[in-house]
């Protein structure tokens, strides 16, 4: 009897720590916008930095019109943002499907910009009919 309360116990214990890691896992300091959100950003505030972080091949397929291509995978990323990018002005990110934005985005919010994120990417933008530039 005394071994069962000591198995329950520490399976309380293991389920007790592993809820507490789920629930500190840190939180993201920027935005995530749905494409029509992203569309609204970028047209009503001339001042956003439109960064499309695919490669660039992906970016000549077409783009987000007004965007500048700064290429995540590139070892130059970090520094080619604080070149190109003013910190005093929101930056808009996106990739393909999202998963590159969000890396990117959590890059420059470490380095003090704002940043809006499109949440599932060029691919959501192009099957929702909105423009794109080549």
């Amino acid at each position: 009897m005394i071994l069962k309360s000591i198995y329950f116990m520490f399976f309380v214990c293991v389920f007790l720590f592993g809820l507490m890691s789920c629930s500190s896992k840190p939180k993201d300091n920027f935005v995530n916008l749905s494409a029509d959100e992203f569309e609204r950003l970028i047209e009503e505030n001339k001042d956003v930095q439109r960064v499309d972080v695919r490669t660039v091949a992906e970016y000549s397929e077409g783009h987000i019109p007004g965007s500048i291509n700064i290429n995540i995978f590139d070892d130059k990323f970090s520094a080619t943002a604080d070149e190109v990018l003013d910190k005093s002005k929101p930056v808009a990110v996106y990739c393909k499907s999202g998963r590159r934005s969000r890396n990117a985005a959590r890059l420059l919010v470490k380095k003090g910009y704002t940043v809006y994120n499109l949440d599932k990417g060029i691919l959501n933008w192009i099957d929702l009919g909105k423009d794109l530039e080549k």
